[in-house]
This record gives C-alpha cells, sequence and structure tokens, in this order.
C-alpha cells in the first residue's frame, strides 16, 4: 500500500489536496445534512471536485461509486455482487496508470456502532486487500473529532489491535492526516471531515 516512487507520491499528494478542498467548499456552502447518508455525502464531495480547476491541472479522473474488478461467475447480476468503494481517482503519466481509492464512513462520536463500521467495513477492506491502495475518510456528522478518533482507538485495543492504532501525522501539504500501520508492508492512511458547526 506504499507509494514507492515520487510520480506515486505526487499523485496521492493530489489527491488528498483535492478532496480536503471539496470539504472546505462544502463547510462554506453549508449543504451537507445531518441525516445524509455517506453516498450524499462523498457524491457532493465529487461534484465539488469535479469542477476545481486543479483537477484538469492535475489531470485526474473521478469516479462515483467504483466497482472493484473481481473473478465472479458472470451470470445475471453479477455487477451487484462486485464490491464497491465510494470514489476512484486515476491519471496516466508516461504510459503508466496511477488509481487512488477512498472509502468513506459516517461517525458520531457517541455511537459505538458507525465507528466499529469505519474499522471493519472501512479499514478492514483496505487491509485485507480487499480494496486496492487508497484512504479512508471519516465524516464526522455529531460530537467532537478527538473523542471520536479516541474511540475508534479504544475498539481496535479492546479488538488487541494496539499496534494498528490512528496516530496524527503531518505530511508536507496535509497538515492533519491520520495514519495506521497493520504490517511492514501495509499502512492506511485517514482524513476525518468534522461537519458539525455547519449542519447544527
Amino acid at each position: 500500500m506504499k507509494f514507492s516512487i515520487p510520480a506515486q507520491k505526487a499523485f496521492e499528494q493530489n489527491c488528498c489536496q483535492l478532496i480536503i478542498e471539496a470539504f472546505k467548499v462544502s463547510l462554506f456552502e453549508k449543504i451537507i445534512q445531518s441525516d445524509w447518508n455517506e453516498n450524499d455525502i462523498s457524491y457532493e464531495l465529487y461534484e465539488k471536485m469535479e469542477i476545481n480547476p486543479k483537477r484538469i491541472k492535475y489531470q485526474i479522473h473521478l469516479s462515483p461509486e467504483f466497482r472493484i474488478p473481481k473473478n465472479v461467475s458472470k451470470t445475471k447480476g453479477f455487477s451487484d455482487k462486485l464490491p464497491r468503494i465510494d470514489l476512484k481517482m486515476a491519471n496516466f503519466v508516461s504510459e503508466k496508470e496511477f488509481k487512488y481509492f477512498f472509502e468513506a464512513k459516517r461517525l458520531k462520536e457517541k455511537s459505538s456502532s458507525l465507528k466499529r463500521a469505519y474499522i471493519k467495513e472501512g479499514m478492514d477492506r483496505f487491509i485485507s486487500e480487499k480494496y486496492p491502495l487508497g484512504c479512508m475518510l471519516g465524516y464526522l456528522l455529531e460530537g467532537e473529532l478527538d473523542k471520536t478518533i479516541k474511540g475508534i482507538n479504544s475498539l481496535l485495543k479492546k479488538d488487541k489491535r494496539n499496534t494498528e492504532i490512528l496516530n496524527l501525522k503531518s505530511e508536507e501539504s496535509l497538515k492533519s492526516i491520520y495514519k495506521s500501520n497493520h504490517s511492514d508492508a501495509i499502512s492506511l492512511k485517514h482524513l476525518f471531515f468534522d461537519f458539525t458547526e455547519t449542519i447544527k
């Protein structure tokens, strides 16, 4: 899951920058509602990224609700059985295609079930490589972000996954990104978008 060459690293940075800017625009517009599901929020961010001039500059193609290819029997309804991820970003550099994926989950400080879903239906799908290279997105709709992240870490510790807890990292243009390490080869990035001030 780690980038090994500068072009891949730059592509990842551009992908994260685009979605962070989309989040900031959505805060300014105050359009996100507390009862929206994660796909609603993800699609709103997708629309913001689609019209961002930087997307053209970075030559990034966006695909919302992307079906991940998998070997399944090609019978009626097979496409509904394919795993889906919230957002795919891709571009070509020197005849090589780079891809990056985002999986989003709604979060509330006092909801253990949403935090558990963040781990089981988000993080673990990246860790098991059911999902390709990418980043987790947490959409905070109620409560405080610090306490919500502590809650996620508490659940990981409860599951005896102390070495996999989320730690705040600063990384070039990304000032507040979290990372979790799951093996020598796999580390996962996490971006948290706090919508609580705009949906009160």
